[in-house]
């Protein structure tokens, strides 16, 4: 098992990020004039303070925009810089560039703006009432569900909300852009999808795509909040540079990171589900008002796949689930890990565990009778291809003996008043894939060099889940040579071409099979050379630990005299491999496909231990049975579990984004906005490999692991409500996460309180 290559480097700080890029002589440096209102009309903006101010070079709006003054990823909905409204609080409104960041900074404040403040609307379900919606409505149906719920023995309904969450990446959004000969521009940026920013660049500069060179090496950290969020810096800074040719660097300070990017998106949503007698889920019936805020940014794609996964790891027949994205005067919320999966997966849990308490029965007996199972359909057609929600339900109880775990926590509690535990099971179903097939596609270019060393580039965006490792892993396996002789370049656009985001868990996927299909390009030149050399069939070769040789005989030669004779020869050496996903489909006007190349299933346990008299709450353990399919790196993909873990830990327990009535995000600093913390970790991870073979739209066989294991922490809202009702059994909490201290405290004395 190879470690993360980038370990060392960030442990000495030697790892270079856009901040660390040595600068140009006569760099200059931009910070954005962003609104401090939610919805208004600009009645009057009076620059000239700002422009005679110290070391201030220019200031830039939308009448410098050579092109379009709109970068909309999916909806032309988004402009660049605001022109006579403003919509969120953080809109940019203009850039002001000057000699040095503090002097960029100092101006902000000589800007006189006059507003006249419009209707703002914050909530989402408000915005429903009165029409406000980013895109129309989408619906998936499966079955019929009135007729299901007809024959139902029992039939809930209730509210579930989820908040949002900040990505709080390390590295605030960076983007470094240097002016070129003939037009041309490249831009060192911070993002997860170089090749948006590449076209969106050129849109607003009104050049084309070519005259544009994104370069990415590494990101400090993402999430998904640099997929689309990053577009905009790096387009501010290729302004700058553009009209005022010189180099612009523009490194937002943390507080305007904060306040200007988008989010997870905060979800209210009605659910009313069915069973049979016999627990059986038989209808379920759901709408999403998701909050998507001002513009639309991935809102589309996101509440997409809040409809795919809205049955998690569970068969029901008969479906009916209705999503709205709901205009706010908020920022524009955005992708984040599981990327609407979560949300959805809330409700059904949510919807789950109102069945179970008003039946009276544990809430893992009607989750274990409904897991889906082998040749079942999802409710948007595409057939389950394994057992493995059953297999991963199993092995949970199996090896970690949860019944006498449950006995304890239930022992426990009969023996103690005021501090209670409470467990819960948390099964996992998530898809891999981008759904919209055009965007699963890959290019890599390799280079074989004389002295036999390789280098190789693809469209992948290394930000700490450990892609570079498993490129360069599947590049030294394909030649069998030493790691050491293998170089991954940056990305960049000029390298590759028309790359997607490194997102939806699918980047060693698609860079690593284009990357083995031009790997094994060369390699077959290279079997007929030294089948030539070593006189016999090119079948007949064998490429071991650096050496060649044949089956019949002994003789052989080394990889570097093999790729020198190559040379010689004028055999080619380098090979751009591309990858196109096949199978995947998806028909929009009827919601029915096979939009995801595979599954990824998992179960979760989780204990907590709560003080009833405070609130206060531990995660104490956690035990996991996660489908890795047959992992190429297991120190990578259980580092991603445990990262996204306690990620979703933190959505579920303490990460409370709170707006006021203004639009204005309350929790915008570290002192406000709470993330877990090593304090909060749980005492106990144990994580288990699913025994299973993984599929071959998986790299080597490797199932993705970034964004699936995030929903086991959904599992610790439903652990602290099952201790919560053990204490006082009258309190029914509402299903609104985060269930913070302050909520908990709440929820254990509400009934009570009302006496």
């Amino acid at each position: 098992m190879m470690k993360n290559i980038d370990s060392s480097g960030h442990l000495r700080g030697e790892s270079i990020y856009v901040d660390d890029i040595r600068e140009l002589g006569g760099t200059l440096h931009a910070v954005p004039f962003l609104a401090d209102v939610a919805h208004a009309s600009i009645l009057s903006i009076d620059y000239s303070r700002a422009k005679n101010s110290k070391g201030v070079i220019d200031v830039l709006t939308a009448g410098d925009i050579p092109g379009e003054n709109q970068i909309g990823g999916i909806i032309n909905d988004e402009v660049l810089l605001a022109e006579d409204k403003v919509h969120f609080i953080g809109q940019p409104i203009a850039i002001i560039v000057a000699n040095s960041h503090y002097e960029a900074r100092e101006a902000l404040h000589l800007i006189d703006i006059e507003y006249q403040e419009l209707e703002i609307i914050t909530d989402p379900r408000t915005a429903k009432e009165k029409g406000s919606l980013l895109f129309p409505a989408r619906t998936f149906k499966s079955g019929d569900v009135d007729k299901a719920f007809a024959d139902c023995e029992y039939v809930f309904s209730g509210k579930a909300d989820s908040g949002g969450q900040e990505h709080l990446y390390i590295e605030t959004h960076a983007s470094y852009a240097i002016q070129l000969e003939r037009d041309n521009i490249k831009i060192y940026s911070s993002t997860q999808g170089p090749t948006a920013v590449q076209k969106t660049v050129a849109q607003v500069l009104g050049l084309s795509m070519n005259d544009v060179e994104v370069d990415v090496t590494r990101l400090g950290g993402a999430f998904g909040g640099k997929e689309d969020q990053a577009t905009a810096w790096a387009v501010m800074a290729a302004l700058a540079a553009r009209k005022l040719r010189k180099p612009v660097k523009l490194v937002l300070d943390r507080a305007d990171d904060i306040i200007a990017s988008g989010k997870r998106h905060p979800y209210s949503s009605d659910f009313k589900i069915g069973l049979d007698k016999n627990l059986k889920i038989k209808a379920y019936k759901v709408t999403y008002y998701q909050n998507g805020g001002a513009v639309a940014d991935l809102s589309p794609a996101i509440l997409e796949r809040t409809l795919f996964h809205v049955a998690n790891s569970y068969f029901i027949p008969n479906t009916e689930a209705t999503a709205y994205s709901c205009k706010t005067n908020l920022h524009p919320f955005t992708a984040f890990r599981g990327f609407g999966g979560p949300q959805a997966m809330f409700v059904i849990e949510s919807a789950i565990a109102l069945s179970a308490e008003m039946i009276g029965v544990e809430r893992s007996l009607i989750q274990e009778k409904n897991l889906i199972r082998k040749n079942d359909r999802f409710h948007y057609g595409q057939s389950c291809d394994s057992n493995n929600a059953i297999k991963s339900w199993d092995k949970i109880y199996e090896k970690f003996d949860i019944i006498s775990e449950i006995q304890r926590i239930r022992k426990f509690n009969s023996d103690s008043v005021f501090i209670k535990k409470g467990f819960s099971l948390m099964p996992v179903c998530f898809g891999i894939s981008f759904t919209k097939t055009p965007m699963t596609q890959a290019r890599a270019m390799v280079h074989v060099y004389q002295d036999g060393s390789v280098g190789f580039s693809t469209g992948a965006v290394e930000m700490g889940q450990g892609v570079n490792t498993k490129l360069m892993q599947l590049a030294a396996k394909a030649f069998s040579i030493d790691i050491q002789r293998i170089k991954i370049e940056s990305t960049n656009t000029s390298r590759v071409a028309n790359t997607s985001p490194t997102a939806a868990s699918t980047g060693a996927d698609l860079n690593g099979k284009a990357v083995l299909i031009a790997c094994r390009e060369i390699r077959k030149r290279l079997e007929e050379v030294a089948a030539e050399v070593l006189e016999a069939d090119a079948g007949e070769v064998a490429f071991v630990d650096g050496e060649i040789s044949t089956i019949r005989k002994n003789r052989g030669l080394s990889w570097e005299k093999l790729v020198e004779t190559a040379f010689l020869k004028r055999v080619k050496l380098s090979e751009i491999g591309h990858y196109a996903t096949p199978l995947i489909h998806f028909d929009k006007n009827t919601e029915r496909g096979h939009p995801f190349a595979y599954h990824v299933y998992g179960t979760a346990y989780t204990s907590v231990v709560l003080d009833c008299v405070s609130g206060v709450y531990k995660v104490e353990d956690v035990k996991i049975v996660h489908d890795f399919g047959n992992s190429m790196n297991i120190g990578i993909d259980k580092g991603q579990v445990e990262g996204a873990l306690m990620q979703g830990i933190g959505w579920m327990t303490m990460e409370e984004l709170k707006y006021d009535d203004r639009g204005r995000l309350l929790a915008d600093s570290l002192s406000k906005y709470k993330v877990p913390d090593i304090f909060s970790a749980p005492e106990k991870v144990d994580i288990l490999e699913l025994e299973t073979e993984g599929p071959e739209l998986a790299i080597l066989k490797s199932k993705a692991v970034g964004e699936p294991p995030l929903m086991y922490g959904i599992g610790a809202y439903f652990a602290l409500r099952d201790a919560v009702r053990s204490f006082n059994p009258a309190s029914k909490p509402d299903f609104d996460a985060p269930f913070t201290a302050e909520k908990t405290l709440l929820a254990l004395y509400a009934v009570r309180n009302k006496k």
